[in-house]
């Protein structure tokens, strides 16, 4: 009852009604653009590219762009350009002066910054597009080519997918500003929830009709299912609170500490890079396999079998080996500990026992060296998950993505982050909010 009131309170609220409306309307725009073919192939040819996206690194790609990196759709490079951009210059802005100067602009920097990511977007759009167009002539048959395999198919092709693109980059700001939600990342939840049923139903069917473990089987995977969706968000939500105490001014004109006051935190997370560690560990990944496809030896055939195999064990070995060590790197660079510390400093705060400036951030950054190894080797845990119920349980590859991995997390991340904003809406016109801190917030209000 509790849940049905609180769907109730969010239709009355007008803004937050109208937001969630027009979410799910450009959700629906992308994923009908999913279903449409490249003009010029013809869509009952496309078997051999479905085959070729079961597994291996072409499946965890075709299960971001929902399904439609295997239609050979105006949308199959999805909106992962965008997001290999956005990386791109976030790393760059560590190194190049000019992005750091535009960082520290505020609002006309950020519009500078996203311009320039736009633009490399097209850039690297234009790069995977002919790729993507020649791994169909190399899978499909010549028959699905219907105007044929000639540059005016491939220059035409390529601009509809950079066009398919900026398309789904444009639903996903339009969302963040006019909808709920951060849009970017709810179109990869969306196309990532959009093969959740299918792969469900091959799991159901393989068990059930295949005599393979039965109901049982599907009740226990079920159970260590939302085991881990529980484990995820709990990495997700999880904080360490470093106490800090700030100083108020007398009537005198003197500073006395605030004693009386309440306790306030800084709250460090404990997977403060989010999935991004797992991002850049995927992104490597590629690399091996690209280059041992430049020779024939049978050393670089192992290489290229071991590595495209994403539930084998020298691949997932290797892959958390790197989300460790970027968790360490990405975390260095977001969470800027000297920064914090000047900043606390100038609003006359300070952590108890620790001198205020450089001892206070030589304390943050050994406080988050402490968190993060946990939170790396959790991360690394949780993403090669998928791998271990391959190997124990026997699960369908398909299934098994969902065990763990990026999909899991940006699922958990994006739902919280949704709730959350949702409940910020509810809370501001005083209702209970979805999540239990709504309540407590309330009552504090």
């Amino acid at each position: 009852m509790k849940f049905i009131n609180t769907i109730k309170n969010i239709w009355k609220i007008e803004e937050l009604k109208n937001r969630i409306l027009v979410t799910l309307g450009l959700l629906l725009v992308y994923r009908f653009g999913a279903q449409v073919v490249l003009p010029g192939i013809d869509a009952a040819q496309l078997s051999n590219l479905s085959s070729q996206t079961e597994s291996g690194l072409l499946g965890l790609l075709n299960a971001f762009t929902g399904g439609a990196f295997s239609n050979a759709s105006v949308f199959a490079l999805g909106i992962m350009p965008y997001i290999s951009a956005s990386i791109v210059v976030q790393l760059m802005g560590i190194a190049i002066p000019y992005l750091q100067k535009l960082q520290k602009e505020g609002e006309s920097g950020r519009k500078k910054i996203n311009q320039i990511t736009r633009w490399l977007t097209i850039a690297i759009t234009l790069v995977q597009g002919p790729g993507y167009i020649y791994n169909l002539f190399r899978t499909l048959p010549s028959e699905a080519f219907m105007l044929g395999d000639n540059i005016t198919f491939i220059v035409s092709s390529v601009i509809i997918l950079t066009t398919g693109t900026i398309f789904a980059m444009w639903l996903g700001e339009k969302i963040t500003d006019k909808g709920i939600g951060n849009g970017i990342s709810l179109l990869i939840m969306v196309g990532i929830i959009a093969t959740l049923p299918q792969a469900f139903i091959q799991e159901f069917a393989s068990r059930v009709f295949e005599s393979n473990g039965g109901m049982v089987m599907i009740l226990i995977e079920l159970v260590i299912w939302f085991a881990i969706i529980m484990a995820s968000v709990m990495l997700v939500m999880a904080v360490r609170q470093i106490p800090v105490q700030y100083a108020r001014r007398s009537a005198s004109g003197g500073y006395e500490k605030n004693v009386f006051g309440s306790r306030q935190y800084i709250p460090l997370k404990l997977n403060a890079s989010g999935v991004m560690p797992i991002i850049f560990a995927q992104a490597i990944m590629f690399i091996p396999v690209a280059l041992a496809g430049l020779s024939d030896s049978d050393a670089a055939q192992g290489v290229t079998a071991a590595f495209q195999n994403i539930f084998g064990f020298w691949y997932n070995l290797v892959f958390a080996l790197l989300i460790i060590v970027f968790t360490y790197f990405y975390t260095a660079i977001t969470v800027p500990t000297n920064k914090m510390a000047d900043d606390l400093k100038r609003s006359g705060g300070f952590i108890p026992g620790i001198r205020p400036g450089t001892e206070t951030s030589e304390y943050l950054d050994r406080i988050m060296s402490q968190i993060t190894l946990p939170g790396s080797v959790f991360l690394a845990l949780i993403a090669v998950f998928p791998a271990i119920v391959v190997q124990l349980l026997g699960v369908q590859q398909n299934w098994a993505l969902f065990f763990g991995g990026t999909s899991l997390l940006i699922m958990v991340g994006v739902a919280i982050d949704t709730m959350q904003q949702v409940n910020s809406y509810l809370l501001n016109r005083h209702y209970d909010g979805l999540m239990k801190t709504g309540k407590n917030r309330k009552a504090v209000a």
